[in-house]
């Protein structure tokens, strides 16, 4: 199978490597969020390696040539759940009724038409659109793999690197999430329904082939890192699952699963092996400290004690989740039991990691009818540490040295975030602040995102919109 041969976004007059080295520079913040607590004009002196040489309190003014960053600065945002070609639904999956099901049935015809050339375009203006919320890393769970049909690509892993091109030339980094994504359904006997027309290019025929297709891929680039994904337990027999785990646990990379997102999901299983899908993650070796079980939505106390017990972490997507009537999953019982929580914006009902952070606490409220199951810190730290972890980048995860040089400010003058104290930024940062409000993103101690406008991408509004309108039919 041939396919056309994008330009190489990487060759020359392309974005630089955010993993590439920078100029020694330093960041005035008016305030900067550090272990947890705010405080007052602080100056973070980047190294050419783009790592954080020093970061000093108490500055009353900015040193001579400093950067002033006027507002709230945060470490990066980690968006842990993406699949970029969603962003392409956005608004049109709005239209009438119905079900998580019939949402994938549009999903899939938007999936038909993308090509490695239109995929990097789309996921470019995407992760641009990530930048300008102030997220420096995404986490892609990448399951487009093959041509429709199910014919490979001349170089099987085109749509990977893809991917990280366009992560690249948008400024963030990446964590590629190749996702084993085999069959249509648990199936009898639970060896797996064939995958559908649609669900062929998602496919590699067993887990080993995919083993092999993954391993193949050595991307370039120091924004670049890889991990792998079981797509769900509908969409990997059992038989296949521990593959993908031992892949992961060879090279010690992130292992990222969809986990009971849907109640069919669990009927199944249940029907067919006996078990809930949590157990029988666990029973094959998918659960452990490495892995990250995205949604989680409908588990059981045993569940949620495996979970926690096993130290898997957890992905909640509140406006997926919303969005797709899927439920208000257990996360307070999920981080009583010690998995650490993480955010994404999954199918980019809105990308939007402060939204994400609040919906995490008021879906809970009106689920309990009570206030305060996290603090602003505590959803802080979700939407940063917890993700970076998540996605294998916990040296991006604080403001401290030898840290990556990646943050975000956040701006306190808008009609949104005017008026509180500097003493609740980040209560304000949480509960009153959109994307919207981001002032700048830094990866790697370069400006990807300046005053709110992005350096890399002339207007990504008009990138959205070419992208987005080249995949209709």
């Amino acid at each position: 199978m041939t396919t056309t041969t994008r330009n190489n976004p990487g060759a020359a007059g392309a974005a630089p490597d955010p993993g590439a080295a920078p100029a020694e520079k330093t960041y005035w913040c008016e305030l900067a969020w550090l272990n947890g607590t705010v405080e007052p004009h602080v100056a973070l002196e980047v190294t050419a390696q783009g790592r954080l040489g020093a970061v000093r309190r108490d500055v009353e003014a900015p040193p001579p040539g400093a950067t002033v960053l006027r507002g709230l600065t945060l470490p990066g945002l980690a968006n842990a759940h993406s699949h970029a070609f969603h962003r392409a639904l956005r608004s049109t999956v709005q239209v009438g009724s119905g079900t998580f099901w019939t949402w994938r049935d549009a999903m899939y015809q938007t999936a038909s038409r993308l090509t490695p050339d239109t995929y990097y375009t789309l996921a470019r203006a995407v992760y641009a659109e990530m930048a300008l919320a102030g997220i420096t890393c995404v986490g892609e769970f990448h399951y487009l793999h093959h041509a429709p049909g199910g014919a490979r690509y001349d170089d099987p892993n085109a749509m990977s690197h893809a991917l990280v091109a366009a992560a690249a030339d948008a400024g963030i980094r990446i964590t590629l999430l190749d996702t084993a994504y085999l069959a249509a359904g648990i199936g009898p006997k639970g060896r797996g329904e064939p995958p559908n027309r649609q669900q062929l290019r998602f496919s590699d025929g067993t887990a080993e082939a995919w083993a092999e297709r993954a391993a193949a891929f050595r991307p370039e680039g120091g924004h670049v890192r890889v991990g792998a994904a079981v797509h769900s337990v509908r969409a990997v027999p059992a038989r296949q699952l521990r593959t993908v785990a031992q892949w992961a646990e060879e090279r010690g990379a992130p292992l990222h699963v969809h986990l009971s997102e849907q109640t069919a999901e669990n009927e199944a299983c249940e029907s067919v092996h006996g078990m809930t899908p949590t157990a029988l993650l666990a029973e094959h070796g998918v659960l452990s400290p490495r892995t990250v079980a995205v949604h989680a939505t409908h588990l059981t106390d045993d569940d949620i004690r495996q979970v926690g017990r096993t130290g898997t972490g957890v992905c909640m997507c509140p406006t997926t989740e919303r969005d797709l009537a899927d439920g208000i999953g257990p996360a307070p019982a999920l981080d009583r039991a010690g998995a650490t929580l993480s955010l994404g914006s999954d199918s980019h009902a809105v990308i939007d990691l402060f939204e994400e952070a609040r919906a995490l606490e008021l879906d809970e409220r009106l689920a309990s009818r009570t206030r305060g199951h996290w603090t602003a810190g505590q959803l802080l730290r979700a939407a940063t540490e917890g993700g970076q972890a998540a996605l294998g980048w916990p040296e991006a995860s604080r403001l401290e040295t030898g840290a990556l040089a990646d943050f975000t400010t956040v701006a306190l003058d808008s009609v949104r975030t005017a008026g509180p104290v500097a003493r609740l930024a980040a209560e304000t940062a949480v509960f009153a602040a959109t994307a919207a409000d981001v002032r700048h993103t830094v990866v790697a101690g370069r400006h990807v995102v300046r005053d709110g406008a992005h350096t890399l991408v002339d207007s990504v509004p008009h990138a959205l919109t070419g992208a987005i309108s080249a995949l209709r039919p």
